[in-house]
């Protein structure tokens, strides 16, 4: 059974399916609460032949069957190389490893325009089933710039039933000539007790916690506690930041600790407003008595953020951002 059951899609997908007007559709909204998942949701449903348009997937048909093996004819699923693998495994799709050979380029974090021509080719012909041909693509913001003005015409003119779904985290991020393309579907937060239902069926403990620390975003939630974060450790990192503790960001990717970093900058800076933390508990900061050395911090990690998939050495790097967090908090809080 394909994994893209997420209980709170069930609105959105059955609002999706019933006002649909477009052979278009852009999913978006905020990262980890399951664009990907609605996405393929709608492929399937449109590709099912045992329910009434508009109606969701069956699951149980001959084609929902194809599709939940990853081997449906009418279906392409459009993903940067870096993503396919971790994608399709989420999805509970097959997927292939891609192996990274010394010298050779890493796994592009780019849908080029090679794979939308290829796409293409799926795009012009007939549909195998009869049903309808569906295209989806994750994130859609991936798209470099040839490979979007590749795309616009088939997406302007499909042939046949060829229908498209594109996810996007930040869709301010595309092409004008792509949105204007698309019927916008928007994805928002999930509510509160349903991502800790749901974070509790999957047996997170201190959900609360890290749906708190990630914005609401239940899918990262669970992330962040299968990668070995726990709330206490959440919670711990920023006295042990403020005490210059490299080890609190030892074992966190580069991308991840520059994420959690701008985190706890964020809610020092509302706090120097006296304001509320947005992603830790009140206790776990200390109270900021100027702005200003937050401020220039929060722009030092703006920075850093640019080169955070490619530093040049990161156990120096993680030494230095925890160097520069611990003189930006002692200036703010003296």
């Amino acid at each position: 059974m394909l994994n893209a059951d997420l209980p709170w899609l069930q609105a959105p997908l059955a609002e999706a399916l019933a006002r649909a007007r477009s052979h278009a559709l852009l999913v978006q909204g905020p990262a980890g609460v399951g664009q990907l998942e609605l996405a393929v949701k709608l492929a399937q449903s449109w590709l099912c032949e045992a329910t009434a348009p508009g109606e969701p997937a069956c699951n149980h048909c001959a084609s929902c069957k194809l599709f939940a093996s990853g081997t449906h004819p009418d279906f392409q699923l459009l993903l940067p190389e870096a993503l396919d693998a971790p994608m399709r495994e989420s999805l509970g799709l097959p997927f292939e490893e891609i192996e990274v050979k010394a010298g050779k380029a890493k796994p592009s974090r780019e849908i080029k325009v090679e794979a939308v021509r290829g796409l293409l080719s799926f795009a012009q012909a007939t549909s195998a089933r009869g049903r309808a041909k569906v295209v989806v693509i994750f994130p859609a913001e991936a798209l470099n710039g040839v490979a979007a003005n590749a795309l616009l015409k088939t997406l302007e003119e499909p042939s046949g039933v060829l229908r498209f779904v594109l996810a996007s985290f930040d869709p301010a991020s595309l092409l004008p000539t792509i949105r204007s393309r698309c019927q916008p579907l928007p994805l928002p937060l999930p509510e509160r007790d349903a991502a800790l239902a749901w974070l509790a069926s999957k047996g997170v403990e201190g959900a609360e916690g890290l749906l708190a620390a990630t914005g609401g975003r239940p899918q990262q939630a669970l992330d962040w506690a299968r990668g070995g974060l726990s709330d206490a450790a959440w919670q711990a990192l920023p006295k042990r930041v403020a005490r210059g503790e490299v080890q609190a960001l030892s074992e966190l990717a580069p991308p991840r600790a520059i994420d959690a970093l701008q985190r706890l900058c964020h809610d020092l800076v509302r706090r120097s407003h006296g304001q509320r933390g947005q992603f830790f508990a009140p206790a776990s900061l200390p109270t900021p008595k100027r702005a200003g050395p937050l401020l220039a911090w929060e722009a030092e990690l703006r920075r850093a953020s640019r080169h955070a998939d490619h530093p040049l050495n990161a156990s120096l790097w993680i030494e230095s951002l925890v160097a520069q967090a611990q003189a930006a908090i002692v200036a703010a809080v003296r």
